[in-house]
């Protein structure tokens, strides 16, 4: 299984600051809850990764034709 494999698990995605000054990225997937804390300059890098994929998304969608 990869980043590419498709799944049918639904899944709620919430993101704020903590009380101890980090980053806290919070899944939950019905049963399953993941809190993943970060430093804030971790935080930004991770940004910037989602950023970058979302553009790379954006032009592999233009290619085939693909329109939002």
């Amino acid at each position: 299984m990869g980043i590419d494999t498709e799944r049918d698990i639904e899944a709620n995605l919430q993101i704020g600051p903590t009380d101890q000054g980090m980053v806290r990225l919070f899944i939950d997937a019905g049963s399953i809850e993941i809190p993943m804390d970060f430093e804030p300059d971790e935080a930004l890098e991770i940004a910037e990764e989602i950023k970058a994929a979302a553009d790379a998304a954006r032009k592999n969608g233009a290619r085939k034709g693909k329109r939002r």
